[in-house]
């Protein structure tokens, strides 16, 4: 049995988010209430992310029509084209229409959220191309936003995907590469209260064979994220290296453990858009961010499409 079917906090936590789910109960709130109150863009003042979260997640099903979403991608740098390979949409909503979102501040990251329905499954996923990172300053509770509202709209399964840094000179700008673990280097939780979360093989190790029988070339490694928005030091990427990390970045390593609290099974997916600093001699920008994601975009939205097809 996976071990995110086992765990009480895990399970505890789904049940509540089930709760919200339009078609569950919703404590009595009346209908439009829950997106009135929670209109403005989350924040750490936010008095409770998870009503805001099931807001979202009703909002969504009346402005879609999809009553459950079974599956969450989360799109970063350089992925933003791979919804468009994936499956058919249904719905495309502006980020700032959905209660607690705000627009992205950073390019390349897509301001909707995005309805698809997967082609010969009868399966429904929820793209979030809406995301916040730790450096804008909103607090941890924005940044997991969005996951916490696609555990409100039934998913049970998490994509999240990223550029980053790599600290492997095999692994050459436009390498995608599986998420075997992180490290978590940003001195923050997304889980508030005495609530102790297991993260034993929070990267599925089921969900990366998945992945692995479509390419088996596929590598993995371990993820480290860093707060930002500046890009490491080539003393910090050596300290990267030396505690066992092999990709940096800016994102995911928070969303998956609000992932994991919320009962998600979850697959993470880095796609190499530079070598690290000190690796390379070359000055880093977010342009060649870009540049790399646009170059790789046919390509991983290609895996990405057969991927999704296969959970």
């Amino acid at each position: 049995m996976h071990p995110l079917r086992s765990s009480p906090a895990c399970q505890g936590r789904r049940s509540g988010a089930a709760a919200g789910r339009p078609g569950g109960r919703g404590g009595g709130r009346r209908k439009g209430e829950g997106a009135a109150r929670y209109s403005r863009p989350v924040t750490d003042l936010l008095d409770d992310p998870h009503a805001a979260a099931r807001a979202a997640a009703e909002h969504l099903a009346a402005a879609t029509g999809v009553e459950r979403h079974d599956i969450a991608l989360v799109l970063g740098s350089g992925w933003g084209g791979a919804a468009d390979l994936v499956a058919e949409t249904v719905a495309t909503i502006p980020s700032t229409d959905v209660p607690g979102f705000a627009r992205p501040a950073v390019e390349g990251h897509v301001g909707t959220l995005r309805s698809i329905r997967i082609e010969g499954s009868g399966k429904h996923a929820l793209v979030l191309g809406a995301r916040t990172h730790l450096y804008e300053g909103r607090g941890v509770r924005a940044v997991v936003h969005g996951v916490r509202t696609a555990a409100a709209a039934g998913a049970t399964t998490i994509v999240l995907t990223n550029g980053c840094g790599g600290l492997r000179e095999e692994w050459a700008p436009g390498t995608p590469v599986l998420i075997s673990d992180h490290i978590n280097l940003t001195a923050e939780s997304p889980i508030e209260g005495a609530n102790f979360v297991d993260l034993t093989d929070l990267y599925s190790s089921r969900l990366r064979e998945a992945a692995r029988s479509i390419d088996e070339t596929l590598p993995e490694g371990v993820y480290v994220q860093f707060r930002g928005p500046h890009y490491e030091t080539p003393a910090e990427v050596r300290m990267a290296q030396r505690i066992g990390g092999d990709l940096v970045g800016m994102s995911t390593a928070l969303e998956a453990i609000a992932a994991r609290e919320a009962g998600l099974e979850v697959l993470g997916i880095s796609l190499v858009t530079n070598a690290a600093a000190g690796i390379s001699p070359a000055p880093l920008s977010h342009a060649e961010v870009i540049e790399a994601g646009q170059a790789a975009g046919p390509r991983i939205s290609a895996l990405l499409a057969q991927v999704v097809a296969a959970l």
